[in-house]
């Protein structure tokens, strides 16, 4: 089976430099480009390839993008609770420079500093992401295509790279990044990275969830 991870495109939020966990906040038009422009340069790259199965969290920015990207409408695509991104709790909607000490070195290294009481734990994003992807690979799927966010993504990606701490914290996903996988008998190995030239790319590469 191979699984494509990807994050989400663009938002208004993301654009703002606000953190961006549970809030459902649409693409905007760049976001909306950035997975448009994925989807084609996945076309050119896989040339005839569709998807068994296109999965998203509940979140609409999610849901879109991975519509988008694995070319199906939106009523085909399978929402999976446990893709949701971190929440955030009173940190939500926060400039990412006015956090404060402690929710700034958490998500910056949560592999030393722990959570700010009321937002989700490290523990918390690798126990459903790791349930998921567990389930999933139970499926008769060739490929598939996952869609969801920058925090819950490093935890997938932790189970696919067989990481002991769970989490692939480093480099941070950009907008519409797509990484690749292989899993067979249990074991599995990334095969790809793509970042194309997505529209608002600069703006993308610093975004938060």
């Amino acid at each position: 089976m191979i699984i494509w991870l990807t994050r989400h495109g663009q938002t208004k939020l993301n654009k703002a430099h606000l953190m961006q966990g549970r809030t459902d906040e649409p693409l905007n038009e760049t976001g909306i480009r950035q997975a448009q422009e994925m989807r084609q340069l996945l076309l050119a790259r896989h040339s005839g390839i569709t998807f068994d199965a296109v999965y998203a969290s509940p979140l609409n920015r999610a849901i879109v993008t991975g519509s988008i990207i694995g070319g199906v409408p939106l009523n085909e695509v399978m929402i999976d609770e446990r893709l949701i991104e971190a929440d955030f709790g009173r940190f939500e909607k926060k400039k990412y420079y006015l956090m404060g000490p402690k929710m700034s070195l958490y998500w910056a290294v949560p592999e030393i500093f722990p959570a700010p009481e009321g937002v989700e734990t490290i523990s918390s994003l690798v126990s459903r992401s790791h349930s998921f992807l567990k389930d999933l690979e139970k499926k008769n799927y060739e490929n598939v295509l996952v869609a969801c966010h920058g925090g819950i993504l490093r935890a997938l990606c932790g189970y696919m790279e067989d990481r002991p701490d769970g989490i692939r914290w480093r480099p941070k996903p950009h907008n519409c990044e797509i990484r690749v996988y292989e899993s067979s008998g249990g074991k599995h190995r990334l095969l790809d990275t793509m970042t194309g030239n997505t529209s608002g790319s600069g703006d993308s590469r610093d975004n938060k969830t």
